[in-house]
């Protein structure tokens, strides 16, 4: 384990994987984890955050799970409390919650809008206006919020999309509001990484997303993850408001493009 995140207090939300393999939220709980973080895995399942911890602990990490609904403020709240309760405050938040909808403008229905948008947007206002004051409280901290390169150019998904370009709207904003206070905030865009979220797309979808990759190879959450342990970490003491694309050089092309996929 390395000590890049030692004695920091973490809350990553969206740490449990929705099925057998790696999500995003849980390649970077079990990173920041061996980074020597102490993490709070927040899940809406607890059994999900559970199963987390339990690889986190396996490896002599220092871990615990929570089950909170991101959505709604109280939830919120009770998660901050309960990692400064656990570990005496809070130092990194990554705000990982995260739907999607693959519908286009006019097949899009009202409901799945405000859906969308409450979970891929709005989870991150509310994790982060409730950790805040816990990161003020100990001279600073990191927020780290995963948005997506379909913020980024061109996307069929309509709400997908703007609830993405909308976390990087907001990492800017209060990137500006918090800085003074010692709070870095930042954004990771992650390309067409294969994930439980995108098993259901089935094999020839992967292929050809790993195709439209300038570097032809196929991302993981481990990529997403590697990611924000840098951006958690003091060695990006002086990077705020910025967003990371981690994504294979996918948004390098044209659309649909594969220039550079040789494998």
């Amino acid at each position: 384990m390395s000590d890049r995140l030692k004695n920091k207090v973490a809350i990553v939300t969206g740490a449990g994987s929705r099925g057998p393999g790696l999500g995003n939220g849980k390649a970077t709980a079990i990173l920041f984890a061996r980074a020597g973080a102490r993490v709070l895995c927040v899940d809406q399942v607890l059994e999900r955050a559970e199963e987390t911890v339990e690889l986190i602990r396996g490896e002599g990490g220092e871990a615990a799970a929570f089950a909170a609904d991101v959505t709604h403020a109280v939830a919120c709240d009770a998660m901050v409390q309960a990692a400064v309760a656990r570990w005496g405050g809070l130092d990194v938040l990554h705000n990982n919650v995260g739907i999607e909808s693959r519908k286009d403008l006019l097949d899009t229905p009202e409901d799945e809008w405000d859906r969308v948008l409450a979970v891929d947007l709005k989870s991150m206002f509310l994790a982060t206006r409730a950790a805040v004051p816990a990161m003020v409280a100990r001279g600073g901290g990191s927020v780290v919020c995963v948005s997506s390169v379909a913020a980024l150019r061109g996307h069929g998904r309509t709400a997908y999309a703007a609830a993405k370009a909308g976390v990087i709207g907001f990492v800017r904003s209060v990137a500006v509001q918090l800085g003074a206070r010692g709070v870095r905030v930042n954004a990771i865009a992650p390309g067409a990484v294969w994930t439980p979220m995108v098993e259901s797309l089935g094999p020839e979808a992967r292929e050809r997303r790993r195709r439209a990759t300038v570097l032809g190879t196929e991302g993981s959450g481990w990529d997403v993850a590697w990611g924000a342990v840098y951006l958690a970490s003091d060695e990006a003491r002086w990077v705020t408001g910025q967003t990371l694309v981690i994504d294979g050089g996918v948004t390098l092309t044209t659309r649909g493009g594969t220039q550079g996929a040789t494998r």
